[in-house]
């Protein structure tokens, strides 16, 4: 790695803190760089994931995507896998704490999260280091913990949003939560780190590994804050529990579909955290006077679906939006549902078709104006469908099922 320029510095920490809420501090991470190019080594790069859910979203890559800069600019990503912290459950964001997950499901989530990653970040060996929490934290003593806990005081703790909140609520905050951050921090102390990232949410907890870094002697990491990224609402934050998400997983005709589904007032925000397009061109194309909003819209799906399927399934993937919602068409290829009999009720046919999780959902779509077979609207929950090999389900804008008589 050679010695940077005063330019070069420069220029990397305007591309590194794109899309940044926050960075405790900037003045510290031209420096780091600097005395990184100078000592021709790579700055250990930390990302905390307690897997306590498999599967990774448009979210989660935000900050995948930042840590995948730094890759590229030579630096190595540190993966830490909380497998003892995800014993404890992270508070964050809730009212509650969460469930304490087993050894088994963390191992597995664990995976998943990983083989996921791996469609963001270079998992070469010299760009990427593993390591599970449970390799320092299982062996921290009684009087090694509380030493640790001495180092933050009470009121201190009580500054994390979190548990303001649930006290001002009256809702219990239990003491083991208040051991989180000290532990997170910790992991920071044990790997090193020259730098964490994280979200938002994430922030109290980082600047607890710059508190304990300190107070052991070794220099601060420099934390950079991402934004969360909105849903496909425009309202809450992207959540599999919420249904506003895109998987990075997501068959490529899907993941275009549900990011044309975005309001236009999301764009900018999507544009900048989740592509690389330089700030002149993302303005040019959120510009309703220099670029059509559908266009627009159609340039950062084909663009997200590139990344994660290749360009020539982004491709057809557009031709086959347009084919079925520009010009009304079905989709060409659509599942198959299996049915029997002359008729059956269209609530059951909608679970037949798996385009709904429970009865209540079925009957909410039917009677909103969503379900139709052969572009027939069916708003009655008591309509029974004469079945005919070869029909045409749709549940909404974008669920198709072909109807095959058995």
């Amino acid at each position: 790695m050679s010695e940077l320029t005063d330019k070069q510095a420069q220029e990397q920490v305007m591309a590194l803190s794109r899309g940044c809420e926050a960075i405790y501090t900037q003045q510290e991470l031209e420096q780091r760089l600097r005395e990184a190019s100078k000592a021709g080594r790579a700055l250990r790069v930390k990302l905390g994931l307690d897997p306590t859910a498999p599967d990774i979203h448009l979210g989660h890559t935000v900050v995948l995507r930042k840590m995948r800069q730094f890759q590229d600019l030579g630096h190595k990503a540190v993966l830490i896998i909380g497998d003892y912290t995800a014993r404890i459950g992270d508070p964050t964001g809730q009212n509650a704490t969460r469930p304490m997950l087993s050894p088994e499901q963390i191992r597995a989530n664990a995976q998943t999260y990983f083989d996921q990653a791996g469609r963001v970040l270079d998992t070469a060996p010299d760009k990427l280091e593993v390591r599970y929490n449970s390799e320092w934290l299982e062996k921290l003593s009684f009087a090694e913990l509380i030493q640790l806990a001495a180092k933050k005081t009470v009121a201190q703790m009580l500054q994390r949003d979190s548990f303001k909140a649930r006290l001002e609520a009256n809702v219990d905050v239990y003491l083991h939560e208040m051991l989180y951050p000290i532990m997170q921090g910790y992991d920071s102390v044990m790997i090193d780190a020259d730098v964490e990232l994280g979200g938002t949410d994430q922030t109290f907890n980082n600047l607890v590994g710059r508190d304990l870094q300190k107070a052991s002697g070794k220099p601060q990491q420099v934390v950079m804050v991402l934004p969360i990224l909105v849903g496909l609402d425009g309202v809450q934050k992207m959540s599999k529990s919420k249904g506003n998400y895109v998987g990075v997983t997501d068959a490529p005709n899907d993941m275009f579909g549900k990011v044309m589904s975005i309001p236009d007032s999301l764009m900018g925000n999507y544009f900048t955290l989740l592509t690389d397009l330089p700030v002149a061109r993302i303005a040019a194309l959120t510009d309703a006077d220099k670029t059509h909003p559908r266009q627009a819209k159609a340039d950062l799906a084909r663009r997200i679906v590139a990344q994660y399927h290749g360009e020539r399934a982004a491709a057809d993937a557009e031709a086959e939006f347009d084919r079925v919602f520009a010009k009304k068409n079905a989709p060409t290829e659509m599942p198959e549902i299996a049915v029997s009999g002359a008729s059956l009720n269209v609530v059951q046919l909608v679970l037949r078709a798996g385009f709904a999780s429970s009865v209540s959902e079925a009957r909410r779509l039917v009677q909103q104006n969503a379900v139709s077979v052969d572009e027939k609207k069916i708003s009655d929950i008591a309509a029974e469908v004469t079945l005919t090999d070869g029909a045409v389900l749709k549940v909404g804008k974008r669920r198709f099922g072909r109807i095959v008589l058995r």
